[in-house]
């Protein structure tokens, strides 16, 4: 159902649904009551009389620290998030939130304060003293935090912190895109001596696959007869969750970024060729040729700027492959749709605003076109 304003929905029949707290059981969890309206502003109205008639009063809301919160949300959310994004989250509390707050009250949490904090991550929230945080480690900080504080404030317990105002500026950064001759030159570094690392990335160049889904090919996942790549799983690095572990943290293989990452990619018709002559097993990693030995992330992406020094290039981090590859696609013609659903994006604006960079060079010519028209 569509949403709009707080607790009030739009149903597949036209009704506008609105829910309240009528009251608590005795563990604590809400119990709710309903509305029914034809129009939003009836519906709202209806739902502010039953909030102010308080027609079963709620049970008193509970105390209890900010770190009793985050555990009980923490438990909530493990099992309906992925294992890569839970472990983000568990690192975001244990470094960041629960230091701050873990042991405040939490009906002494207010906006206030939090803005307080979240400007001191970004002058200095580095733990290494080395300055602040960026814009979108720490907007993601605050997103966990606003969903620790409503979830607490859904099962009962008393928090009288509202976040929905205090937001965090975060400037759109601009991506690095190689120029078609920059990429000549690092596409001949990949050329010479070539071994599965370079032809990885060269596939990168020529398909817009991620570092992690590079890590995570296998040989099963090509079919060079028919000229096409599947994307069916990522590998990631994440802080390890799990109880006594040996390390803090692990390598795991996943489903991709999003549902919209599993597709198949077509392969250029050189590439094909070239990827022939390392075939492996189709149980094998691509980039080792080994089923059970594999390249990390972080290891491709070392040697990757090793790539890029001897190329003579700057400023190149891995994810510009990506940013080019889509660019240069654009630049060739290429049908935005098609585009879009071999990069793996869930619609088109994502394309457009994200990974499509215009080069001088195509301004220019999308100028001259100007011209053409005026001399006729």
């Amino acid at each position: 159902m569509p949403r709009k304003g707080e607790n009030l929905y739009k149903r597949k029949d036209g009704r506008w649904e609105g829910r309240y707290i009528l009251g608590y059981a005795a563990q604590g969890k809400a119990k709710y009551g309903y509305v029914y309206a034809k129009t939003y502003t009836e519906a709202k109205r209806r739902l502010n009389e039953c909030k102010a008639g308080n027609l079963l009063k709620a049970a008193p809301a509970k105390p209890c620290r900010v770190e009793e919160a985050l555990r009980l949300w923490e438990t909530y959310i493990r099992n309906r998030v992925k294992e890569s994004t839970y472990a983000r989250y568990a690192f975001l509390i244990r470094r960041h939130i629960l230091p701050a707050f873990g042991q405040r009250p939490l009906d002494s949490m207010n906006a206030y304060v939090v803005e307080q904090w979240t400007e001191h991550l970004l002058r200095e929230g580095r733990l290494d003293g080395r300055g602040g945080l960026s814009p979108k480690t720490a907007a993601d900080i605050l997103a966990v935090l606003k969903s620790v504080l409503a979830y607490a404030r859904e099962n009962g317990y008393t928090s009288g912190c509202h976040l929905e105002t205090l937001p965090i500026k975060r400037q759109a950064r601009e991506m690095r895109v190689l120029s078609a001759w920059e990429q000549k030159k690092l596409e001949n570094v990949l050329l010479t001596d070539t071994d599965p690392i370079k032809m990885g990335v060269l596939l990168c160049l020529y398909s817009g696959l991620r570092v992690g889904e590079l890590c995570a090919l296998r040989w099963e996942n090509l079919d060079l007869s028919a000229g096409i790549l599947r994307v069916s799983q990522t590998m990631q690095r994440v802080q390890n969750t799990q109880q006594g572990a040996a390390g803090k943290t692990r390598v795991i293989l996943t489903e991709p970024k999003s549902g919209c990452s599993r597709r198949i990619i077509p392969l250029p018709g050189f590439l094909a060729e070239r990827l022939a002559g390392y075939q492996a097993p189709p149980r094998a990693f691509f980039l080792t040729g080994q089923e059970n030995c594999f390249v990390e992330p972080r290891a491709v992406q070392y040697r990757f700027q090793k790539y890029v020094r001897e190329a003579g290039l700057e400023d190149v981090n891995y994810h510009a492959l990506r940013h080019t590859f889509a660019t240069r696609c654009v630049e060739l013609g290429f049908e935005v749709k098609s585009l879009s659903e071999i990069l793996g994006h869930a619609n088109v604006n994502i394309t457009l605003n994200r990974y499509v960079h215009s080069s001088m060079e195509l301004k220019r010519t999308n100028m001259e076109k100007l011209q053409l028209a005026v001399s006729r």
